[in-house]
């Protein structure tokens, strides 16, 4: 475990930006470095992260069709039977 610890190296990047209204160390003029900079994607990473998002929300869909269509089965067959 300390071995793993050790691995570690920060690299600066700020993953929650803790600069919120009301708190002590509030500072409000101070700009987020990480916000100005642009993602840059090829056509095919943008591809890849809209199938994904596509899949990823079909999948969702079909979630709840079933789960309907389940409640359906039931109460057509069992509960109102």
């Amino acid at each position: 475990m300390s071995q793993r610890r050790d691995d570690f190296e920060d690299d600066g990047r700020t993953i929650a930006n803790m600069n919120v209204d009301g708190m002590p160390w509030y500072e409000p003029n101070r700009q987020d470095p990480d916000s100005t900079e642009k993602l840059e994607m090829t056509r095919e990473e943008q591809r890849w992260l809209i199938g994904g998002a596509l899949k990823a929300a079909l999948f969702v869909g079909a979630v709840f069709a079933v789960v309907y269509f389940l409640f359906l089965l039931f109460c057509t067959k069992i509960w109102f039977a």
